[in-house]
């Protein structure tokens, strides 16, 4: 049981009719429905400028119905083209992430399948189902208002929140109702999504959060709404496999920006300006 993995020249995928995307762009519409945990041996064999290059043995972290999560030694940018191939079964793909190279996953990347009409993996997928873990497996579950998001009350949130920009997908467990919004901020427990339709405190749901180029989905409830814009979320469980992303997201969001450091630079100067004159 292997994935043979090889780059395509974009002149080859014009021939075969596929539409390569840009800047690893996700069509209209793609969402990720299901993502399985699972490690499967893999062999990634490198072919730049359509020359066979090494061999690499590697293995998967996540499946999909569309691609999969995997790690390599080499270089790959968000862009490049690959040849997915297990057993009789093969798929062109492309890189739509590449982990940061400073970070913890660096090496690890998402590849989508762009022509085919079978995933190498679809008897895994059809088998298994999604697994979720808690949040915080070393806390119990605590019934309180959730006091993440509130203004006014920095004192009390547990975790540090950040702004961020990004969708959210919500569908309730157990119900009918879906609902689409921006995340406009985060935490380690929780979320703030505004929406046009906002979901009763209380209603238990699953959500797809889409940012900083990755997707992570968890389980939790709405815990408020304000000013009939908005929802705090608290979360209970996340997908397993999908913790070190969530834990991505949130490093990259504690950096400072650059625009940061050009408004502190600007205003320094204004001040030692002004410390001259007078």
């Amino acid at each position: 049981m292997y994935c043979y993995v090889e780059h395509i020249d974009e002149d080859f995928l014009k021939q075969q009719g596929t539409q390569p995307r840009k800047n690893g762009e996700r069509p209209v519409g793609a969402q990720v429905e299901k993502l399985v945990h699972l490690a499967l041996p893999v062999r990634l064999i490198h072919m730049p400028n359509g020359e066979r290059g090494g061999l690499e043995i590697a293995c998967t972290y996540d499946i999909h119905p569309r691609g999969a999560r995997l790690r390599s030694s080499r270089d790959l940018k968000v862009g490049d083209f690959v040849t997915v191939e297990r057993g009789r079964m093969k798929s062109i793909c492309q890189v739509v992430w590449a982990a940061d190279p400073d970070s913890p996953l660096r090496g690890q990347f998402t590849v989508e399948c762009v022509e085919g009409n079978k995933i190498p993996w679809e008897d895994e997928l059809r088998q298994m189902e999604e697994q979720y873990l808690p949040v915080i497996p070393d806390l119990p579950y605590r019934k309180q208002p959730m006091n993440a998001f509130r203004r006014g009350e920095q004192n009390r949130r547990r975790r540090p929140r950040f702004h961020v920009d990004g969708d959210a997908n919500l569908a309730e467990i157990g119900g009918f109702s879906r609902v689409e919004g921006r995340l406009e901020e985060l935490s380690e427990l929780g979320c703030l999504i505004s929406s046009g339709d906002l979901l009763t405190p209380g209603t238990a749901l699953r959500l797809v959060l889409n940012m900083c180029d990755v997707s992570v989905a968890l389980r939790g409830h709405v815990r408020y709404t304000a000013q009939n814009r908005a929802m705090g979320v608290e979360f209970q469980e996340i997908r397993q496999g999908d913790r070190p992303l969530l834990d991505y997201v949130l490093r990259k969001l504690k950096k400072p920006r650059v625009e940061d450091f050009a408004d502190l630079e600007v205003m320094t100067d204004h001040l030692a300006k002004r410390a001259a004159a007078g």
